[in-house]
């Protein structure tokens, strides 16, 4: 019983193992999980690296600006924001076709309050919010209480508010938010220079606390910890982009110099890592995150085990039409307007395939915030790097379905191999 702590505590802190020592150990029991199964964000992370070097050297001006960089988070928020909601229903087995016109329709529903009827900004935000969590919990009472596949219940619901979104700003109507700078500013506007390394250093600074608490605690209760120097490691990965990134988009950026300057991080990056710090903690460190993943790796089980499966089908639903709201609310903001196009087109299908490629299994039960991020981010790049190399929609599309059925088909091999290790 005493001897998976002495072995960790070795592994961990014995001076004769030192930190080459350790790394390599720490390497070695990673690539043993990655042979059995467990690849997590790897394919995203090498694709999205692969994909950068490919458009940065056939692009070179152009892609890598800092114009261009900024741009590249301005136009992937809204869908890594709905994949982040369609993470939670994955996780469950479900679908929610319903996602890009969900947005769509919260997003109506604020332009409509904050134009129309005048109300304060804020007001116009918990309408849209409001809208989308209303409906979730319709589909969830489908889905969870009455037993409807939620292929059906969302595929009725797609079509259905179309009409509803056709209905509230009229056949080839738009609504114009231009004039609440409130709104716009939120997918369009830069952080102050010094506000955006504030904030990038206090991520790193939590981040690292974070990891080095965590692993603290866990030696203290005489569990397995990685050791230090692969903590310090993966402090340094995390910070070395964050700080880079942070003083590139600190740089100006603007194309002409007597035009207003453009600098800072985004707004929206705030937003953003909100969300992802918010959801993560919300699926690993609670109980109700637990019961998400007992779900949607075994309902039956969870069932017995005394979960209320149906309220977490139903809160996952929520979860994703509130998300898919405030993806709406991105998505009105950087076009300037709410159109009956807004959520529609390839809306939906870029975030299912953002879930996907960033790692979250179609076969349930696995599954991270942060895969949303690192697709909505991969797809960001293939569509920005194509219309820069000047390729056809026809060209960007088959890219993007290729990337996403390699992604699905290193997900099947990836359950073939967790399942033959017992790992699954």
């Amino acid at each position: 019983m005493t001897a998976p702590p002495v072995e960790a505590s070795a592994a961990e802190g014995s001076p004769s193992a030192g930190p080459s020592g350790a790394v390599g150990s720490a390497m070695r029991d990673y690539v043993v999980r990655v042979r059995g199964g467990d690849a997590g964000s790897l394919p995203a992370v090498l694709g999205l690296l692969v994909l950068v070097v490919v458009f940065s050297v056939l692009k070179p001006s152009t892609f890598t600006n800092a114009l261009n960089f900024s741009n590249l988070i301005h136009q992937s928020a809204a869908v890594i924001v709905i994949a982040m909601g369609l993470v939670f229903v994955l996780l469950l087995g479900e679908i929610d076709l319903a996602a890009g016109y969900t947005a769509g329709t919260a997003a109506a529903v604020m332009g409509i309050f904050a134009t129309q009827r005048g109300w304060p900004w804020w007001v116009a935000i918990l309408g849209c919010l409001v809208t989308g969590a209303v409906i979730g919990l319709f589909i969830g009472l489908l889905v969870a209480r009455l037993g409807i596949p939620s292929f059906v219940v969302t595929l009725a619901m797609f079509l259905g508010l179309q009409g509803v979104l056709l209905k509230l700003i009229g056949e080839g109507g738009t609504v114009s938010i231009r004039e609440s700078t409130e709104l716009i500013a939120i997918n369009n506007e830069d952080l102050p220079v010094t506000l955006g390394w504030i904030l990038a250093v206090l991520t790193v600074a939590a981040y690292a606390y974070v990891t080095l608490r965590r692993a603290t605690l866990r030696r203290a209760g005489g569990l397995q910890s990685p050791p230090n120097v692969v903590l310090l490691g993966k402090i340094v990965l995390v910070a070395v982009p964050v700080l880079a990134a942070t003083a590139y988009l600190s740089i100006e950026r603007s194309p002409r110099v007597d035009r207003v300057s453009i600098k800072g991080v985004p707004v929206v990056v705030v937003i953003l890592l909100v969300l992802l710090v918010g959801l993560s903690f919300l699926l690993t460190r609670t109980a109700f995150g637990s019961h998400v993943y007992a779900v949607g790796g075994n309902a039956e089980a969870a069932r017995r085990a005394g979960i209320n499966v149906s309220q977490v089908k139903l809160t996952c639903f929520v979860i994703g039409a509130t998300l898919a709201a405030i993806g709406g609310i991105m998505l009105a903001s950087r076009n300037n307007s709410i159109s009956p196009n807004t959520g529609g087109a390839s809306t939906l299908l870029y975030a299912v395939g953002a879930a996907v490629i960033g790692g979250t299994s179609l076969f349930s039960g696995k599954g991270r915030v942060i895969d949303a991020v690192l697709g909505g981010l991969v797809i960001a790049v293939i569509i920005n790097g194509m219309g820069l190399l000047n390729q056809p929609s026809s060209t960007v599309y088959m890219v993007t379905g290729a990337v996403l059925l390699v992604a699905a088909s290193v997900d099947a091999i990836s359950r073939r191999r967790a399942a033959s290790t017992g790992r699954l």
